[in-house]
């Protein structure tokens, strides 16, 4: 190796064309060969993820918190459920290693989970006109459980992609969640819209801090979708959200989201960025 050459150039595959080194194109394979974690993995986005990272053969645990709909989910999928709390270390490290004894090392991580609340920066009671403010411990508790609990399941995963041997070039990839709140977040959403612009702003320094490692890590910043957490919505609500969406005029479906996530796991220059998911849409006050 010259002195300017990268570490990690020495796990790249390289050919000879037209009397020149060139890097083989990166692809990862997903096939039965492949072990995947998803957080969240018990509904919604990544429940999707689950099923079509099965599809294509990976072996595959699920981390949620709720032991009824992850076992159901592992059920009929054929995926190992884990239970886990992304907020505690010991939840996410045990998680971990229920899943590695069961499948092997993940090479992919797809990172689900999250939630957020509804609360005014401040507001004046419509009755009594007393002021609030937003609870600072709900605003914390919003970023621990997205921001937090997403960094803290990336640094395990990444951790554990380094003991092993590059596949055509690279050990691991990740796919991390945000949202159109990340930039454009409606009222009362001021603590997931900093959680989720946190996962957008460190995507690009985690890609630089692993790509000596040959560790991939994308983000993706999805609109408004059908997942359980619109249930409770009335078909005219539904309706109301989808025509604001410029086209499709419809919400995101989310197998939509997991086709991506798929895509971006196996495009090998597919790195340090976030992409949005959401029909053009940009998100209005209220």
């Amino acid at each position: 190796m010259t002195a300017w050459e990268p570490a990690f150039s020495r796990a790249l595959p390289l050919t000879v064309k037209a009397g020149h080194p060139t890097i083989e194109t990166l692809k990862m394979k997903i096939d039965s060969s492949l072990a995947a974690v998803v957080t969240g993995g018990a509904s919604g986005l990544g429940l999707a993820t689950v099923k079509a990272l099965r599809l294509g053969g990976a072996s595959v645990a699920i981390f949620d918190l709720n032991p009824e709909t992850g076992e159901k989910a592992a059920s009929e999928t054929g995926a190992t459920f884990c239970q886990c709390d992304v907020l505690t270390d010991e939840s996410v490290d045990a998680a971990f290693a229920k899943a590695r004894a069961k499948q092997g090392q993940e090479r992919a991580l797809v990172c689900c989970a999250g939630g957020g609340n509804a609360i005014l920066t401040a507001r004046r009671d419509k009755k009594t006109g007393e002021i609030k403010i937003f609870p600072s411990d709900q605003f914390e508790w919003v970023l621990r459980l997205n921001t937090v609990g997403t960094f803290r399941c990336v640094t395990r995963s990444a951790a554990g992609m380094m003991t092993l041997e590059p596949i055509d070039g690279e050990r691991g990839a990740m796919v991390n969640t945000a949202s159109a709140a990340a930039t454009e977040g409606q009222m009362g959403q001021a603590a997931y819209s900093a959680a989720k612009a946190a996962i957008v702003g460190m995507t690009l320094t985690i890609a630089r801090d692993l790509a000596r490692e040959c560790i991939r890590i994308n983000t993706i910043q999805p609109g408004i979708f059908h997942t359980p957490a619109m249930a409770r919505a009335t078909p005219q609500m539904l309706e109301s959200l989808g025509s604001m969406v410029p086209f499709p005029p419809r919400l995101g479906h989310a197998d939509e989201y997991a086709s991506l996530a798929l895509e971006i796991i196996r495009n090998g220059y597919f790195n340090g960025e976030t992409v949005r998911l959401d029909g053009a849409i940009r998100m209005q006050p209220r």
